[in-house]
């Protein structure tokens, strides 16, 4: 703890607000909300031991500021609004991928349809039924809807006045009742609706024995490709049925939380339940540098309910702030962290899911850091590097006999393909089917875009070069390295492909890496995909070539004029036979451009 942040704590103030941790760049690591901002902070650097994943944001910690609010629930606002701007790294992050869809039906249209959609609208009219996170497909339940009531699919905005002359294919085929013909009153169509509300609230009955019926309908007439569509219906019915909670009533909605830590990093699970019935499971990691388990499970429930509808109940695994969450949310919801019966059965499901989907996370992460950046050390100490190859290039040439030759540059960044920062090239100065000089043009010109700091994927300096080669491909490119004064700065290996030896400039000697190692693993994955690169665009130049037309050589006839002219005359030569005036008839070709394609055809 350095004397700045010494003396902000002997100032703090005992009211509630938001404190704000900075690094020593000044970037935001870290957001809390705090009752008493004075005690909240000063627990973070107290001597007391504390869980790792706060201690390594402790560690980090260079200054910190704060603001002061009205009151605790102002401060959480606060603390939510300033979370989703700055985005900190020890903070719960929920992203918009994490929404989930739910089945909306707009009541306040005369004839609604129904639709998936992943925001919610709250107070809105509509009815929302979800989430469905894993296991059920929205789709396929709209798809089951359709086939058994005759609820409209078009997407028209439809009043009691018809808006179209005739009914369409799903009105012939007995789904749907054509409100845009007028064919069914609001009345009517209100009644379908219900049906569709009652199923979607947990009554599998009624569309079971529907379905069922015209399943068997289908198969008698023969239809046996509809008869199988609607036996995947009910197939859907039945998962939906298999998911349904022993002794919870249909209308109970709740959701449960369950947080498991190693001390490092923790996994919240939420189990969805919708009319009774298990619609998910989800899991998310977590890094929360909270002092607390119950205050990072708060933090996540709050931060969860922003995009998702609030259920009857809400179990949690640890005790929180019940009546803060409660304001928060808007609304009068039961929640429960000491629970019996079906709930604590439920609650024991959802901490046996969060205790394995951790140890499955754990052992991905050690995969993931073994193949990168613990590849990347490997590879560092393997080859003798002067420093960490973070940032690795390699370098490719394609052409078939010297035609359309390009050169490929990927980009490796901690062990992993970054694939923003590919180049390519087109070589401009080799004649021939040359490969040696080709690379070598390649080399020179990426490296002159470094000298010069010209563009900011080339600014960056490469703490190693990739030769895809033996040791005399490594030999031609080091002199281009030295040509430009960098071979003190800038490391070069080249990977045979023969025995995928290692060749360095520091010994004629090629180094053998451990086959099947994670630094040899990673040295071919770089070669394969600068392989890869490469092939790609000189295909995409020869399939170029190969549709090119005279057109192209005209000087002013971009693409859109040369389909515009192949529009008005289809072909080449029925253009290179018309009148200027003919030609003049085309947007975008003035009288002299017509006179140039003329002398040019």
């Amino acid at each position: 703890m350095n004397e700045r942040i010494s003396a902000k704590l002997r100032t703090l103030t005992t009211k509630p607000g938001v404190y704000v941790m900075r690094d020593k760049n000044g970037e935001i690591i870290y957001i809390g909300k705090a009752k008493n901002l004075k005690n909240r902070v000063s627990q973070y650097f107290h001597s007391s031991p504390k869980p790792s994943k706060v201690q390594a944001m402790v560690d980090n910690i260079d200054d910190f500021d704060y603001f002061i609010a009205m009151s605790e629930l102002d401060a959480l606002a606060l603390e939510s609004n300033l979370i989703h701007k700055h985005q900190p790294f020890y903070n719960i992050l929920l992203k918009d991928g994490k929404m989930f869809p739910y089945i909306k039906i707009d009541m306040k249209e005369d004839f609604p349809r129904l639709e998936v959609v992943r925001k919610v609208k709250k107070d809105d009219g509509a009815k929302y039924f979800g989430p469905y996170i894993a296991g059920i497909d929205p789709r396929e339940i709209l798809k089951t809807i359709s086939f058994a009531f005759k609820i409209r699919t078009c997407k028209s905005k439809l009043s009691t006045t018809p808006t179209a002359k005739r009914e369409c294919l799903n009105y012939s085929l007995g789904l749907c009742l054509a409100p845009c013909t007028g064919r069914v009153t609001k009345e009517d169509y209100a009644e379908e609706i219900k049906k569709v509300v009652r199923f979607l609230n947990g009554n599998d009955d009624e569309i079971e024995e529907i379905i069922s019926q015209k399943m068997e309908t289908a198969s008698n007439l023969q239809n046996f490709e509809r008869a199988i569509e609607l036996r995947e219906c009910l197939k859907m019915i039945s998962k939906l049925k298999q998911r349904v909670v022993a002794n919870l009533p249909k209308d109970v909605d709740k959701d449960i939380f369950a947080y498991h830590s190693d001390g490092l990093n923790g996994v919240i699970t939420v189990v969805v339940v919708r009319a009774g019935k298990i619609l998910g499971v989800a899991n998310f990691v977590q890094s929360d540098a909270e002092l607390e388990e119950s205050e990072t499970l708060f933090n996540f429930v709050s931060q969860y309910y922003q995009t998702t509808l609030v259920p009857h109940e809400i179990i949690l695994s640890h005790p929180i702030d019940e009546s803060l969450l409660c304001d928060y949310l808007g609304k009068n919801i039961k929640i429960i962290s000491n629970p019996h019966g079906i709930n604590l059965r439920l609650l024991s499901m959802a901490k046996e899911n969060a205790v394995e989907y951790l140890s499955k996370h754990l052992e991905k992460e050690k995969l993931a850091y073994s193949s990168g950046l613990g590849a990347v050390k490997q590879l560092q100490e393997k080859l003798g590097l002067k420093e960490l190859p973070f940032r690795m290039e390699c370098y490719d040439i394609s052409h078939i006999s010297g035609s359309n030759k390009v050169a490929s540059m990927v980009v490796f960044v901690n062990g992993k393909a970054d694939k923003k920062q590919y180049r390519k090239y087109k070589i401009k100065t080799v004649q021939g089917n040359n490969d040696f000089e080709s690379l070598k043009e390649t080399l020179t010109r990426r490296l002159q875009r470094y000298v010069d700091q010209n563009g900011e994927s080339f600014s960056e300096k490469p703490n190693l070069l990739v030769i895809d080669g033996g040791k005399g491909q490594l030999s031609s490119c080091f002199e281009i390295l030295k040509s430009f004064g960098l071979e003190d700065k800038i490391e070069m290996i080249s990977l045979a492909k023969r025995l995928e030896e290692v060749y360095t400039t520091k010994s004629n000697i090629p180094v053998i890496l451990k086959y099947g190692s994670a630094e040899l693993k990673l040295l071919q994955r770089i070669r394969d995909e600068s392989h890869r690169f490469a092939i790609t665009f000189h295909r995409q130049l020869r399939t170029k070539d190969q549709t090119k037309t005279e057109l192209d050589d005209i000087p002013g006839l971009g693409k859109v004029k040369i389909n515009a002219l192949l529009s008005a005359f289809s072909t080449t030569e029925n253009i290179r036979h018309a009148s200027i005036e003919e030609l003049c008839h085309v947007k975008g070709i003035h009288e002299a451009l017509a006179h140039e394609i003329k002398k040019r055809l």
